[in-house]
């Protein structure tokens, strides 16, 4: 066991086993896709380590280490020493990616730097200025660039030298080098000044480049943390619903304790207007409860006694009283949170590309820029030195590969937030670029297009009308526990039949009840059953057929001895289930469907649903062999069930997607989880999903056309094209006379870059809401 690390740190109390822990850090400091690969490489390369995992939008890394081996000591070590700041744990308090002090610092040197800037621009231009002083303004100029490239400056150096110790490079590593060229270059003119070395010409110095370049970079840095602290959002508004106090009622006192303090068994009191502070069952009151920030749907949902209440919601009306089942980390809420940041922390298999290419980048880039500054020292126009310099400190500064690290993490953070919103939960990345290739929806039947419970659909009369044969059925029925009994019972009810009670109630084990009601015996269940009391049922059997043949359940009623008639139920469609096929066919999916009912019972039930294809006969356990049939036909499959006995078939096709309950949302066989169980969802994930992937797309184009583009430029790919005709007078102020472009807007172009890339992953914040994304 390690000892205590920096910090006072304790390490992790998991005692040493083959198991495995993973813990998420909270690091500070990271700005490019080349910090994540050098501090992967630092947390695995840590004793008891075996993954890390650092994603650059959200600040954290999730390291999985073995117990006992590792403690967190040993991971702040590895962060602070690969030149990062150790934040902390995170915990159940998700806070923002860059905190506001530092964001609140980078706003105040970016706008000292910029103001030093345009102050030295313009002491540079005021030419009478020279004989109005003592001295000479270069000395001036420098006394103003040196606390920006020293103290706002600084954590260039401090990332740039973390770096260094790692022996590799980062962004920093651009920045300070390039900053740095200038500003020392400046200082040599400032003291050198009319002596050989500068004997042949008035050199000049570039204090307004280092502070120009600093104070830019450092605004980027500022609106582009700002943005992803608005990308991180979702999270800190989901814990933001859960309440800080609850009003318990123990041993007959109601007393209020901190949310965290109710313990299961408690009544928890819930007031019309407050939220709901654990999971569990209503036992007195009635209220309409908004669910929405757990279904997306917006309709308030009512809620009586036997209800279950979800830690968060919202009460609206009435009052009532809760028995609670889940609470802290335990709950809904608790889950979905974790879950939506483990989607967040994860990596797409299309970042993967990002982060390879981030590997190499840098010092590649340093390697480059050497290249231009020999290349320009020879060939370049008078003075060759000063062209190099500038040019060379051009392609450092804007070579920075902040965009390329950016672009999948931060469209991935703001898609798998927007599924939560809507009541989507997103297992990983991996499972949201998946999602986007679906081209075959499979849809078990039970459970998923119906409600899995019968419904009484038919009421055939034989002797008696149709109400009256009804409620003897349901008399018969009242003390059974078949689901079916239970139809039957439900549809009296519903039509408020009365419902004398049952005597000498006897179930037959397979085929029916037999009952007494009101002095006669009553059977509801098989011509089998019948069939033994002598009683003959050939009036109805056509009937019966036609209905079993539509997928019916039938059961026939007898009383005094002669046939009363039949009752057929089946599970019906949930609402909107023909609409959310539809949905699924707009979005250029096949739609199949799974059943274990008959061809014909089938292709009843798939035609009122407007499902073209089915496979019927299908047996729970051989769902799965069916969804690989349809991958071998070469297409990407997606699986829709009930997440429990459908849970091979989830696991073997490419997305699994399960249709939550509201109450568990942890199932573990599916990529996606459906909390309130609509199945118009599965389309708005999909359609999610292909969004994210379209941002993700457009982000990836334009941070490597960035790249390609602009470094060449930076590198004066324009000298021989305007070297002879010159510049046109438009374009001076950005490529000077010959065609080297002006390291400061290589400086506002880079920042730009970056806070493109994220603002275009927030627009999918408006996906579903009728913006374009």
């Amino acid at each position: 066991m390690a000892s205590r690390g920096p910090g006072g740190l304790e390490p992790i109390p998991v005692p040493y086993g083959t198991g495995k822990e993973t813990i998420s850090l909270v690091v500070g400091g990271m700005t490019c896709a080349s910090c994540v690969q050098h501090l992967e490489h630092a947390l695995g390369n840590t004793d008891g380590v075996t993954s890390a995992s650092v994603n650059l939008a959200t600040a954290r890394a999730t390291v999985e280490y073995m117990p006992g081996k590792t403690a967190v000591s040993d991971l702040r070590i590895a962060v602070e020493g690969a030149g990062y700041s150790f934040r902390g744990v995170s915990g159940d308090e998700y806070g923002e990616p860059v905190g506001a002090e530092e964001r609140a610092s980078l706003g105040r040197k970016a706008i000292f730097s910029l103001a030093v800037a345009g102050l030295t621009m313009a002491l540079m231009a005021a030419s009478q200025l020279e004989t109005a002083l003592p001295f000479r303004v270069d000395f001036l100029l420098l006394v103003l660039a040196t606390p920006v490239q020293f103290w706002a400056g600084r954590q260039f150096y401090a990332g740039a030298w973390g770096a260094l110790r790692q022996r590799t490079s980062n962004m920093n590593t651009l920045i300070a080098v390039g900053t740095s060229v200038a500003y020392l270059y400046s200082v040599a003119v400032t003291f050198l000044h009319g002596t050989f070395l500068f004997a042949d010409y008035e050199a000049a110095t570039y204090f307004d480049t280092s502070t120009a370049i600093i104070g830019l970079v450092l605004l980027g840095r500022y609106l582009e943390a700002r943005a992803k602290n608005r990308a991180s959002s979702a999270i800190r508004s989901l814990l933001r619903l859960q309440p800080r106090t609850a009003v318990v009622r123990r041993d007959g006192e109601e007393m209020e304790l901190p949310a965290d303090q109710v313990l299961p068994g408690d009544f928890v009191l819930v007031k019309p207007g407050q939220r709901v502070a654990c999971d569990g069952e209503v036992v007195e009151g009635q209220s309409w409860v908004d669910e929405s920030m757990l279904t997306g749907e917006s309709a308030p949902v009512e809620k009586a006694p036997g209800s279950q209440a979800i830690g968060g919601t919202l009460n609206a009306s009435g009052s009532l009283t809760v028995r609670a089942e889940r609470t802290g980390k335990d709950s809904v809420l608790a889950q979905i949170v974790r879950l939506v940041e483990e989607a967040q922390n994860s990596k797409a298999p299309v970042q993967r590309l990002a982060d390879l290419v981030a590997s190499y980048f840098v010092p590649a880039i340093v390697a480059v820029a050497i290249a231009v500054f020999a290349v320009w020292y020879v060939l370049g126009p008078e003075p060759s030195y000063a062209y190099a310099m500038l040019t060379a400190v051009a392609v450092l500064i804007i070579a920075c590969p902040c965009a390329l690290g950016l672009a999948t993490p931060t469209a991935i953070m703001v898609g798998t937030a927007k599924g939560a919103e809507s009541g989507i939960l997103i297992r990983n990345a991996e499972s949201l670029e998946r999602a986007h290739s679906v081209q075959v929806v499979v849809l078990d039947k039970t459970g998923t297009l119906t409600s899995g419970r019968p419904t009484v659909t038919d009421v055939v009369a034989e002797r008696l009308g149709g109400d009256a044969l009804l409620a003897l059925a349901a008399s018969a029925e009242r003390l059974s526990e078949h689901p079916l009994g239970d139809a039957i019972l439900s549809a009296a009810r519903d039509r408020g039949l009365p419902v004398p009670e049952a005597k000498e109630f006897a179930s037959v084990t397979g085929h029916g009840v037999r009952a007494r009601v009101d002095g006669s015996e009553v059977l509801v269940g098989s011509e089998t059953l019948l069939g033994q009391a002598g009683i003959q049922v050939d009036s109805l059997r056509e009937e019966a057929a036609a209905l079993r043949g539509e997928g019916k359940t039938v059961v026939f009623v007898a009383a005094t001895g002669r046939l009363s008639g039949l009752i057929a139920a089946t599970d019906t469609l949930k609402p909107g289930a023909r609409s959310a096929v539809e949905s699924l066919r707009n979005i250029g999916a096949e739609v199949v469907m799974l059943t274990g009912d008959n061809p014909s019972a089938a292709s009843h039930m798939a035609s009122q649903a407007g499902i073209n294809r089915f496979v019927a006969e299908v047996r729970p356990e051989g769902k799965a062999s069916k969804v690989k049939t349809l991958q071998g036909e070469g297409k990407t499959v997606a699986m829709v069930g009930d997440g429990i006995n459908d849970a091979p078939a989830l696991a073997q096709a490419d997305l699994g997607i399960a249709m939550g309950t509201g109450t568990d949302v942890a199932i573990e066989s599916a990529d996606m989880t459906l909390v309130g169980g609509d199945l118009h969802s599965v389309a708005r994930g999909i359609s999610l999903s292909r969004a994210t992937m379209k941002t993700i797309r457009q982000n990836l184009f334009w941070a490597f056309a960035y790249n390609v583009i602009l470094i060449p430029v930076a590198a004066g790919v324009l000298y021989p094209v305007f070297s002879a005709t010159g510049m046109p007078g438009a374009l001076r102020p950005i490529f000077g006379e010959f065609g080297f472009l002006n390291p400061i807007l290589a400086a506002l172009a880079m920042a730009i870059s970056s806070v493109t890339v994220v603002a275009n992953s927030l627009r999918l914040r408006g996906f579903g809401t009728g913006r374009k994304t």
